[in-house]
């Protein structure tokens, strides 16, 4: 709910907050449940957005083991040979995931090869004085794409509630709102031209 908010929350109506883009559909799919995400669930949650019209995929999970990243894998090539952008938190581990594996990733199965359409966000902070990169926030030079907002990002929640949290799965959805918003002025723009354009 609140990555959604984030994402595609009204925008000035007076109600909490504003969502990054006004001119947006979600699909919410519950990838997660209480504890740590399964890889089938990861592949088969990618997989059902891609069949069911998606453009942009919000990814604000992660892990540092993936016993079937296989599926995954398979499932994010899905994404990118369908033209789907693939956004994900990388990590709120204070790692350099250049050094550290963090899943999903866009390396397919570690190599050198790279899904074209995956974005890996990581969080800024909200104080000028302290360091731009969240203290907790995963970074790396190779391996992580952009930064956003990520600290005491108001937001929805369940039964018509707002409140403040702190994660790259905050940071995420806001690339993923902007991406969305310029998905809405250009609708023919590919998903690797997205990408290289954020």
């Amino acid at each position: 709910t609140h990555v959604a908010g984030i994402v595609g929350a009204v925008r000035n109506n007076s109600i909490g907050m504003n969502g990054v883009c006004e001119n947006v559909a979600l699909m919410a799919v519950r990838t997660v449940p209480n504890g740590d995400e399964f890889d089938k669930d990861v592949a088969n949650a990618i997989r059902y957005v891609v069949d069911n019209g998606a453009d942009i995929i919000n990814m604000s999970f992660g892990k540092n083991y993936s016993p079937q990243k296989e599926a995954v894998y398979n499932a994010i090539r899905y994404a990118e040979e369908n033209d789907v952008l693939l956004i994900a938190g990388a990590g709120n581990s204070a790692e350099n995931i250049d050094k550290t594996i963090n899943y999903p990733n866009a390396y397919y199965d570690n190599s050198k090869e790279k899904c074209k359409t995956f974005l890996a966000v990581g969080a800024t902070s909200n104080r000028t004085s302290e360091s731009l990169v969240a203290p907790f926030s995963n970074f790396g030079k190779k391996k992580l794409d952009i930064f956003a907002p990520g600290v005491q990002i108001y937001s929805t929640k369940p039964d018509n509630t707002y409140e403040f949290e702190d994660g790259t799965s905050m940071a995420a959805p806001v690339v993923a709102g902007v991406a969305a918003l310029i998905k809405s002025y250009f609708p023919e723009i590919t998903a690797v031209q997205l990408r290289e354009l954020l």
